[in-house]
């Protein structure tokens, strides 16, 4: 087995063990990259179909394109679309820096669905390498009442054994590609050929490497226009993954504060 063999297998167990322990249970779709890596991984799991549902939470300002690959691949991939939509930013923290503030709106989007469809296992697809803050995560990650994330209270995970705490009020994130570096992503995606949204390859010499709100994200400096391209320039890049993030760019504990809240 190669590194993304390897890799894969451990994916698809982690989403095997969700499967078999949390139900119900969902998988978080944001439309970019890695969550169709995420769904990719699920598809191969479970023989070629998604045995639960995929959430999209909809802040209404995402790129046209990201609706319309959402849209042409809900169909092509045969999953059960769950659609969630953000409250207005007047309903969040103030004290949250503006782009943080904005981004926030999610954490509350997911809470409501959460609540709502009584979800013991969410699905989401953070890696270790992408922020400071999502290398403290479990791959087993318990929330606690309110969607609390306790950074300092959290089980211990030896030898591939997952602990999966449960009490009223409370959920479990799993997180199948924590292990994942973001060139393992592109590799993959090469690959098995997994579709992406156009916006990641380079059009008069910029692209988006990390998808958000189009208010709050931005393209950086590139001319990879293929996978392959996309790949070498990430073999030499010093270039931050979230560069074009505005909230990475904000107070230094804005990301970990959204965290803790709940935060995809």
């Amino acid at each position: 087995m190669d590194d993304l063999d390897q890799l894969e297998a451990q994916s698809i167990f982690i989403l095997r063990e969700a499967y078999r322990k949390l139900r119900p249970l969902a998988l978080l779709w944001s439309l970019g990259k890695d969550s169709n890596v995420m769904v990719w991984l699920a598809r191969k799991a479970f023989m070629g179909r998604v045995p639960f549902p995929v959430m999209h939470v909809d802040t209404e300002k995402k790129f046209p394109e990201m609706y319309a690959f959402r849209d042409e691949y809900t169909k092509k991939w045969n999953l059960d679309l769950i659609l969630g939509y953000c409250p207005p930013v007047e309903e969040i923290d103030p004290s949250l820096p503006p782009a943080a503030r904005s981004a926030a709106r999610k954490t509350a989007g997911l809470a409501k669905l959460i609540d709502e469809r009584q979800f013991r296992g969410v699905i989401a697809g953070i890696r270790r390498d992408e922020q400071a803050t999502r290398a403290k995560e479990r791959v087993f990650s318990p929330r606690g009442a309110g969607h609390r994330w306790d950074v300092r209270n959290q089980p211990p995970e030896f030898w591939d054994q997952y602990a999966t705490p449960y009490e009223d009020g409370m959920h479990i994130r799993v997180h199948p590609l924590l292990a994942w570096r973001e060139i393992d992503i592109w590799r993959y995606i090469e690959r098995e050929n997994i579709p992406l949204v156009d916006l990641y390859f380079a059009k008069d010499g910029r692209r988006y490497r990390s998808l958000g709100d189009r208010d709050i994200t931005s393209p950086v400096e590139s001319e990879a226009s293929t996978v392959a391209e996309v790949i070498a320039e990430l073999e030499t890049s010093r270039t931050s993954e979230r560069a074009g993030r505005a909230m990475d760019h904000e107070s230094e504990d804005a990301f970990e504060r959204l965290r803790v809240a709940g935060y995809l």
